[in-house]
This record gives structure tokens, C-alpha cells and sequence, in this order.
């Protein structure tokens, strides 16, 4: 009969009273130590709460934020001040266009309009040429200064009655109240330009608004972008003159 032998294996790191027995006297190697795992860490999704962590975020986000960390108020401060900041940037970017309306639209478009928002009203009549020029330049300025409103109204639904030989009219309205009436195309120079309509406009009122001034500083900020403009138009005039008269 063969001679059989059964070696039982125990657990990893486990040790039997007989192995014991062979390490004390030096027929068995040490007893290496039992595996023990690093502590677990959770890992974690959450960048430090800083300021470039929260300016990543959308205003989706950071409401999600508040409703897991109401206890954090920090990120509740930086949320108010965020969607101010987003409700500051949408009131610069309300308009940029000239808005068409009627008769009916006037009171609610134009009377109600909040008292920080000046509108101009452009009188028109289609087919007539001044009107033509003066919404030309009024259509660059709506895009230049996206914080005033421009609307325009054909004369007759605006004033019944109202004679073709004074449009085109410009009215300026604030906080329900006309501040300014411009009758004829004459009332912006011998030549209509974006420009000349912009010093108008705010000769005396900050009329106009790009949305990142306010009041007088606006229309200061407006007459020194008009004039810079002037001057950059009449140094190129004046070498495209040069350029025509060398090519002669």
C-alpha cells in the first residue's frame, strides 16, 4: 500500500499549533505577518470650495450646491452674488436691436418701461428717404449700446394725423417722461452719421448705454467713444485721399 500524506492548507496569514511547534525549534522559517489592508478612503468628488470651483459652476449648479450644503454660507453668499452678476449681465443684453411697434404696444413698450431704461422712439414713414438714413445709424447704435432700448413706430399709428414733412422724428423717453423731441433729419447735421446722432442724444442725458457705466458716466464714456470714432474715420478718409491722389 502506497504511502499516502495529506497536507492541509489553512488560511493565508493562519498558523496551525504544529507549525508552531517547528518554528521553536528553528525547522520553520519566521512566521511573515498577516495582511492587513490600508484604512479605506472614501474617495471624494469634491474639489476645494474656492473661487475658481465655484466660478466654473452654472447657476443650475449652484442651486443643486445649496440644497446638499445648506449649512455652508459661503457657497450661499457666492450664489446670491453670482446670479446678480448673471441677472446684471442679461439686463446689458436685453435689447441691441431696434424693436418694431404699433399703436397699441406704446404705452406698455415704451410709458412703462423700467426707470433705469431710456428709449428712444424712431417716427417713421416707409418709402421716405431721411427716415431711411436716420434708422441706418440708429440700427448701428441699438447693437453698440445694448442697454437702451430703441423701438420704431410709424408716424400716423404713434400721432394720428402726424405730417410726413417732420419725420423723421425722435422722441427719448425716461421713467414715463419725454426727455428729448428731434424733428427732421436736419436736427443730426448735414451729414446723418451713427456719430452725430450718438452727441444728440446725449448732450445733456446719459441717453445712451453700452451696460458697463452708469448715468453720467455713460454718457461720458459714449461722447469720448464718439469722438475717438470721428477721429479714426477722418485719418482714414484722409489716407484713402493720399492713397488716390499718389495713384494719380
Amino acid at each position: 500500500m502506497g504511502d499516502y500524506h495529506f497536507v492541509y492548507k489553512d488560511l493565508e496569514g493562519a498558523s496551525t499549533q504544529w507549525d508552531d511547534i517547528q518554528r521553536k525549534l528553528g525547522n520553520l522559517p519566521a512566521k511573515p505577518p498577516a495582511f492587513k489592508p490600508p484604512p479605506f478612503t472614501p474617495a471624494s468628488d469634491h474639489q476645494p470650495k474656492d473661487q475658481t470651483w465655484l466660478d466654473s459652476k452654472t447657476s443650475e449648479e449652484l442651486e443643486d450646491l445649496e440644497d446638499d450644503l445648506d449649512d455652508d454660507r459661503f457657497l450661499q453668499e457666492y450664489r446670491k452674488k453670482r446670479l446678480a452678476e448673471m441677472q446684471e449681465a442679461a439686463k446689458v443684453l436685453r435689447f441691441g436691436s431696434v424693436i418694431p411697434i404699433s399703436g397699441s404696444d406704446f404705452i406698455r413698450e415704451v410709458s412703462q418701461a423700467p426707470s433705469d431704461v431710456w428709449v428712444v422712439v424712431v417716427l417713421y414713414k416707409e418709402g421716405i428717404p431721411e427716415c431711411g438714413l436716420l434708422l441706418q445709424s440708429i440700427e448701428e447704435l441699438a447693437v453698440r449700446y445694448p442697454a437702451t432700448k430703441f423701438v420704431k413706430i410709424i408716424s400716423t399709428d404713434c400721432i394720428p394725423n402726424y405730417p410726413d414733412r417732420n419725420v423723421p422724428t425722435l422722441l427719448v423717453y425716461n421713467n414715463g417722461a419725454v426727455k428729448g423731441n428731434y424733428v427732421g433729419l436736419h436736427s443730426f447735421g448735414r451729414r446723418c452719421t451713427p456719430e452725430g446722432v450718438a452727441l444728440v442724444l446725449c448732450q445733456s442725458d446719459p441717453v445712451l448705454n453700452d451696460g458697463h457705466n452708469r448715468n453720467e458716466h455713460s454718457r461720458e464714456a459714449v461722447i469720448e467713444g464718439v469722438r475717438k470714432r470721428f477721429l479714426e474715420k477722418v485719418v482714414a478718409d484722409h489716407e484713402e485721399g493720399d492713397d488716390e491722389y499718389s495713384s494719380d
